[in-house]
């Protein structure tokens, strides 16, 4: 197993274009490339605007025009390719928000469908339901690399503590969070909610925004970070307003000296003791 990841996180600004979109995002594999990145990261929704009306008009199948040059760019840089999320046209006609990663042979190994959508009703404030066009999913989602197991959420699921301690119990070390926080939710719990994942669990947690708009729908809190395990921000949080990027290096040798601290064998006999206790 490897002990150093090179993350490269693209914070892109959307383009109306899908052809646009991905001429950008094939601009910036190539740099990360250059730069001897492992893994490339995109935004969530990072192909489409943030729009309930926009996500039918945008959605493709699994192995649609998006998906196949998506799959071709991480063959054609050998990358890994966290292709952000895209609008996904599920079976029945569903509309699923979901995150790809293909390898660095252009497979996908994992699919994450976003299983807490973000419905938000502010007195005076943003209101937006994603449920009014979207479904969730219902899956945890891990997928191994040569760097280890890894885990895959997309936004809102961050919140929630319980995935990621599944994640965190199914061993994934690494954990990619696409997420287009608005400008409500964002200054108010970016780095806490990133700073909390990552120490409750031992993991590093690598968060990738879109870049801001301030014609779009939902307005970006625009912040890309990486947190390792202690937990401390890897690179310095930044949010800027245009197409940029970001190198963040993982050392997995950390976490596995954090890991086997003793977190989380002392968790399982205290688990185990209180069981007892109660029979």
């Amino acid at each position: 197993m490897k002990d150093v990841m090179k993350v490269y996180q693209v914070q892109s600004k959307v383009c109306a274009s899908k052809e646009d979109t991905l001429n950008a995002v094939s601009w910036w594999m190539k740099k990360a490339a250059a730069a001897g990145a492992d893994l490339v990261a995109l935004p969530e929704m990072f192909s489409c605007p943030y729009d309930t009306a926009a996500f039918p008009k945008y959605a493709e199948a699994v192995g649609g025009p998006l998906w196949r040059r998506c799959a071709d760019l991480a063959k054609a840089y050998g990358m890994y390719l966290s292709a952000g999320s895209m609008p996904e046209l599920g079976l029945g006609g569903k509309i699923y928000n979901t995150a790809y990663v293909f390898d660095r042979q252009g497979h996908q190994i994992a699919r994450h469908r976003k299983m807490h959508l973000f419905d938000i009703h502010v007195d005076g404030g943003q209101q937006f339901r994603e449920s009014d066009t979207l479904t969730p999913g219902n899956d945890v989602t891990v997928f191994d690399t040569e760097f280890g197991r890894m885990g895959l959420c997309i936004c809102y699921d961050i919140r929630f503590p319980e995935l990621a301690r599944l994640m965190a119990l199914a061993k994934a070390r690494v954990v990619l969070v696409p997420a287009a926080f608005n400008m409500t939710t964002g200054p108010a719990h970016w780095e806490l909610t990133f700073r909390a994942r990552a120490l409750d669990n031992q993991m590093f947690f690598l968060g990738t925004a879109p870049a801001r708009d301030r014609t779009s729908l939902i307005v970006s809190t625009a912040r890309r970070s990486g947190w390792n395990p202690r937990p401390k921000a890897m690179v310095p949080d930044a949010a800027p307003v245009g197409w940029t990027s970001e190198t963040i290096f993982c050392t997995i040798k950390d976490w596995v000296k954090l890991f086997y601290w003793g977190f989380f064998r002392t968790r399982a006999v205290t688990m185990r003791r209180s069981s007892m206790a109660s029979t």
